[in-house]
């Protein structure tokens, strides 16, 4: 059953088309003039529309344009008494589902045109449903996090998806951004053909022209004229360029123009038309900042960038660490064997402390490590399993207080502690003086005074 709504002046066609579908178990409304199916179209969700195409007041084409606009998107048929191919291509064009020419046996084909309607209707519901499903079963398996923006991420990636629209996929080392990129690849209609990345940072310049570019010029230097490139690779499907921001401004401009207009491969292959490769980047770096600095190019920056997605680093969404923890955990028993495992209080509050500087990337080897040194006969993961860039200064962080019988020389105490923030700061920071006295709340001057004054 399905909601019809039927527009036409001849209230005699009117009521001929609602009994026929009404028999056939639809649920069915029908107006008289444009302005009056206007109203019905922005107030009712319908699953099919039949316009006639000419009304005193309005076309059938002014009311498909408007029904376009609608979140439903019915599928909307146009009839006429008068066909004209030039009408009946704009039609199309505009997203016409079928334009049915009136005659005498416009009852039956109307019914079989609506039929075959609501059959599409339903597999392009089915397929919307599949998507969301392979999305959640990445998203359970790759992207973990119950913070606000892990859920805003998910979200534009449901919504992206299904477009051929290019994404910009920013984000420090470390977040997941090929993640992301790859979700949004699983989500769409091209998910069963090629998700081809390439580090564009990994390649010398001439040979990413190579790779990317000449291949499909035919200018093969050296290589076997066979051999695919990686744009041809991933034919229908997806191109995630990992460090845009790497790639100079020449290969910029003409991966642009190879990638919008339709192009030629070499004899014996087909013509790939512009829509047959979506691209995916990311990047760590500014775009913005190297546009102005005339360091990246403005169109291609704006060409890639049609929808851009920011993952936060893990120190800004610490309610995500928990269960990726626990995530990496699982990965790890089951690669190397061990019995199953957890973490222990202390642990876990360690790990939602510490700063993560090499975001999700540094969480998963922290926890590979820690995994490996556990032994046959330990059940939990401790802060003695964990890597002492991480364990060193949350346990610093946190000091238990034992005071002897003797007493303790205070000041002693207090530079034996100051110098451990610092040497644990600097080893979080992976030995970046800037980023230890971020982490340790002080300015740079500051950190070099104590670095100095503790000779470190």
């Amino acid at each position: 059953m399905a909601r019809l709504l039927i527009i036409d002046c001849e209230r005699s066609l009117c009521l001929q088309l609602e009994i026929a579908f009404r028999k056939d178990g639809h649920v069915v409304e029908t107006v008289t003039s444009g302005e009056s199916a206007k109203s019905k179209i922005g107030s009712g969700a319908y699953d099919v529309i039949i316009s006639d195409l000419r009304m005193p007041d309005m076309t059938g084409v002014d009311l498909l344009e408007y029904a376009r606009t609608t979140q439903t998107r019915p599928a909307f048929i146009l009839t006429t008494a008068v066909p004209s191919m030039s009408t009946a291509i704009d039609a199309v064009n505009l997203g016409a589902y079928q334009y049915v020419i009136k005659t005498e046996k416009l009852v039956e084909e109307l019914k079989l045109t609506v039929n075959r309607a609501l059959h599409e209707l339903s597999l392009r519901a089915e397929n919307a449903r599949l998507r969301h499903e392979l999305l959640q079963v990445f998203a359970r398996d790759n992207i973990i996090g119950q913070s606000r923006a892990i859920q805003n991420i998910l979200e534009t990636v449901r919504t992206v998806a299904p477009t051929a629209s290019n994404v910009l996929v920013t984000g420090e080392g470390g977040t997941g951004k090929k993640l992301v990129g790859r979700a949004v690849h699983e989500a769409s209609d091209r998910r069963e053909k090629p998700f081809v990345s390439i580090k564009c940072g990994a390649f010398q310049e001439t040979l990413l022209e190579d790779e990317l570019i000449d291949y499909l010029k035919g200018t093969f230097r050296g290589r076997k004229p066979n051999a695919e490139g990686i744009i041809r690779s991933a034919h229908g499907g997806t191109l995630f360029l990992d460090e845009i921001g790497e790639m100079r401004s020449g290969i910029q401009a003409r991966l642009m123009q190879l990638l919008q207009k339709p192009t030629r491969h070499p004899p014996g292959d087909s013509q790939m038309d512009s829509g047959s490769v979506r691209l995916i980047a990311s990047t760590n770096r500014d775009l913005k900042r190297m546009v102005a600095a005339g360091q990246f190019r403005e169109d291609f920056y704006y060409y890639v960038a049609v929808v851009p997605i920011h993952v936060p680093p893990l120190r800004e969404r610490p309610e995500d660490v928990r269960p990726l923890a626990h995530n990496f955990l699982r990965k790890f028993c089951l690669q190397m064997r061990k019995g199953a495992l957890d973490f222990d209080r202390e642990t876990l509050e360690v790990l939602e402390r510490y700063p993560w500087p090499g975001n999700v990337r540094e969480l998963e080897n922290a926890i590979e490590y820690a995994v490996a040194m556990c032994g046959e006969r330990v059940s939990q993961v401790c802060l003695e399993h964990l890597p002492q860039s991480v364990s060193g200064i949350a346990q610093i962080s946190e000091p238990t207080v034992e005071i002897p019988r003797e007493g303790v020389d205070f000041e002693t105490r207090m530079m034996q502690t100051e110098k451990q923030y610092l040497v644990a700061a600097l080893r979080a920071a992976q030995g970046v003086r800037t980023r230890a006295a971020e982490l340790l709340h002080m300015s740079y001057r500051s950190f070099r005074h104590y670095a100095k004054k503790y000779d470190i």
